[in-house]
């Protein structure tokens, strides 16, 4: 009987130590269970975690992270990651829009069915780069095979050319649609239903347009005025029809006296540049003569005649 009563006395203390752990245990952790097994050890206590709560936990840092990373900052515009995407853009895309620039269609908008809302600089810088530098080496060119055959032509390098159609050709790609983004921002704030693009989309729109006057610049070296005149004019008009395409949108919705105005002066500034370079750059330059240096002339006496002096 007394072993009895110390083997009851002796349970009820470690079932009461048992109990004591396990409050503690939950105390420390509040979303655990505890598992208590006869086949384990007595005064062994199991802890078991909550799956779902450590599940909840993880979802919520997932959506912590996504959502930091949606607001993250754009890079500032002194940075090179800022102008990185502006050149983020392959070579089937640049060719594409070189395509669509080439063969405008009335049902195509160049910004939203080529570019799509995603401007690049790389294809009109390069686009700039090779007119200026094949205009100035097609006027060297053009110089040379007018004036070869005179015997008194003396053919000298122009450089200057090359930084006169550098010069030229990007002011003309900056400068107006610059001019042309802050009238039809004016435009916007004046009438509500006048659309606007971004400034990078005009540029983009007129650096590709420009691309159709490389071919034409080295057609004109063939000497032969009227069809230099006719290649002129078929790459302003197709050139123009891209811009007036693109733009049309936009100032439809505007008076008739504001849209007609502003697609004219576009259309005019696009044939004044091919004018410019034509008359500048494929003019005849007279040719510059040899000067000649002759001996002064002698007079000769026939022989046997004898000079005479009158006496004083």
């Amino acid at each position: 009987m007394a072993q009895a009563q110390r083997r009851r006395s002796t349970q009820s203390v470690n079932s009461w130590r048992e109990f004591e752990v396990a409050a503690d245990l939950l105390a420390e952790t509040p979303g655990a269970t505890t598992i208590s097994s006869l086949r384990e050890p007595q005064g062994h206590v199991s802890l078991a975690a909550d799956t779902g709560d450590q599940e909840n936990g993880d979802l919520e840092e997932n959506d912590q992270t996504q959502l930091l990373e949606g607001e993250k900052q754009p890079p500032n515009f002194w940075t090179f990651s800022y102008h990185q995407s502006f050149f983020d853009v392959d070579t089937h895309q640049v060719l594409e829009r070189i395509k669509n620039s080439l063969l405008p269609l009335p049902s195509q908008n160049f910004v939203r069915h080529c570019l799509r809302h995603h401007p690049d600089l790389y294809g009109p810088f390069w686009i700039c780069a090779t007119l200026a530098f094949t205009l100035a080496v097609s006027s060297n060119l053009a110089t040379l095979l007018q004036n070869w055959r005179e015997a008194s032509f003396s053919y000298s390098p122009q450089f200057h050319k090359v930084t006169v159609a550098g010069i030229t050709i990007y002011c003309y790609a900056w400068l107006v649609p610059t001019a042309l983004w802050g009238f039809l921002q004016w435009r916007k704030g004046v009438g509500e239903r006048v659309g606007c693009y971004t400034f990078l989309e005009i540029v983009c729109v007129y650096g590709y347009s420009l691309f159709i006057y490389i071919p034409t610049v080295v057609l004109w070296l063939i000497p032969v005025s009227g069809l230099q005149w006719f290649l002129g004019v078929f790459a302003v008009s197709l050139s123009g029809a891209v811009l007036l395409l693109t733009f049309w949108p936009l100032v439809r919705s505007d008076t008739k006296v504001v849209s007609a105005v502003l697609l004219i002066v576009v259309i005019a500034l696009h044939a004044l540049l091919a004018i410019g370079c034509k008359f500048y750059f494929f003019q005849s330059l007279p040719s510059r003569s040899i000067p000649v240096t002759q001996a002064p002339l002698r007079q000769v006496t026939p022989p046997g005649s004898s000079k005479t002096s009158a006496a004083p």
